[in-house]
């Protein structure tokens, strides 16, 4: 069985890196056999702790100097490192690879991702995103499958602080809830010396997003009761607001108030590892079997790219401007700590701490 099981390389393996290779060591059909990791402390320290001895400073020396080309490179780094990464395990032959938020800055470098990965039929993964989660996928199942009628219309609450970073969350909900893409985008922003800036750190969008349906999408920066998105139909009401489970209404009282369904989600196999569990056992399917992913590298570009978009509109004067956008060369960095990493921003990790790092409580 040990010779069946997809091997596994991870590259970058920080705080984040450590979780995933705790997951796909768990899993019965993937096998971590290689950790590329620019730090020696933590490279040592996390190759003991999970049993891993072909250890390696980074992708293109592990590539070099492997035997054989793993089945899936798993690209757990800070956003300004990914792009090397993720084409060099494409041009190494993988069958799959795998990045996280936020995939970069510059949407000519996703562009690039993703061309290496389809010139090479290789998935291209997109990570651990709430657009993954069980109960998430099954709504938008549900939706698509018209068990609450058409969609009318979708609200997104709290797309401020981060847009791009943690923001991605939102775009990538919102996308797989309507099943639409985003085709216009008109916003308004605060503070100035945010949108001046070329970051999103502290940065608040209100907007409109017209979607390829034919709805529009009322943008909220700052948080209203909820801080998620809200999508509806003529007498339902699906909401995924960052909590365990998402909430839908179905009907009216003899108020005219909104009733809560009793509907029940189909449980979820890991709960113990939530929605990286589930992003990663997609990936997985998507590798042998074809099938399509919770969340993929285009879905994380089209996060960026609402983005980018949102910020220039509202530096710009709230013009609307139309996606896909044209010039490819636009940029919004995330936080420092999403594009450079804690050892770079002030949350480095010593070694002491990687030998006990856990995410996901044991029992």
């Amino acid at each position: 069985m040990a010779d069946e099981k997809l091997k596994v390389a991870i590259i970058g393996c920080g705080r984040m890196g450590q979780h995933y290779t705790d997951v796909y060591n768990t899993f019965e059909n993937t096998e971590v056999v290689a950790i590329a990791e620019y730090n020696d402390d933590r490279r040592n320290v996390v190759g003991e702790r999970f049993g891993v001895t072909a250890l390696f400073k980074d992708a293109e020396t592990m590539y070099q100097q492997m035997d054989e080309v793993p089945d899936l490179a798993v690209v757990v780094l800070p956003g300004k490192f990914i792009k090397n990464a993720v084409i060099a395990s494409a041009q190494a032959g993988v069958r799959g690879v795998s990045t996280d938020k936020p995939i970069g800055a510059t949407l000519s470098d996703v562009d690039e991702m993703i061309a290496a990965c389809e010139e090479r039929d290789v998935v291209f993964h997109g990570g651990n995103l709430q657009r993954s989660r069980a109960d998430v996928q099954e709504a938008a199942s549900w939706l698509r499958n018209g068990d609450y009628g058409e969609v009318q219309g979708a609200t997104v609450h709290g797309w401020g602080g981060e847009i791009s970073g943690g923001g991605c969350q939102h775009i990538a909900v919102l996308r797989l809830l309507t099943n639409a893409e985003i085709t216009e985008v008109i916003a308004w922003g605060k503070p100035q010396e945010s949108l001046e800036a070329n970051e999103d750190s502290g940065l608040i969008i209100n907007g409109r997003f017209k979607m390829s349906t034919g709805i529009e999408t009322t943008v909220y920066g700052e948080p209203t009761p909820h801080r998620g998105v809200d999508v509806w139909t003529e007498d339902s009401l699906l909401r995924w607001d960052w909590g365990d489970v998402m909430d839908i209404y179905q009907g009216f009282d003899d108020n005219g108030a909104r009733v809560k369904s009793d509907r029940e989600f189909t449980p979820f196999a890991w709960p113990k590892y939530g929605y990286l569990a589930s992003s990663i056992l997609s990936f997985i399917s998507a590798v042998e079997n074809g099938t399509e992913m919770a969340v993929s590298g285009y879905d994380l570009l089209r996060s960026l790219e609402a983005a980018i978009a949102a910020k220039h509109s509202a530096l710009w004067g709230s013009v609307p401007l139309s996606l896909p956008l044209e010039d490819r060369s636009m940029t919004l960095y995330p936080r420092p700590y999403r594009w450079l990493g804690g050892d770079h921003s002030g949350r480095y990790q010593t070694p002491e701490e990687a030998r006990a790092y856990e995410l996901f409580a044991k029992g």
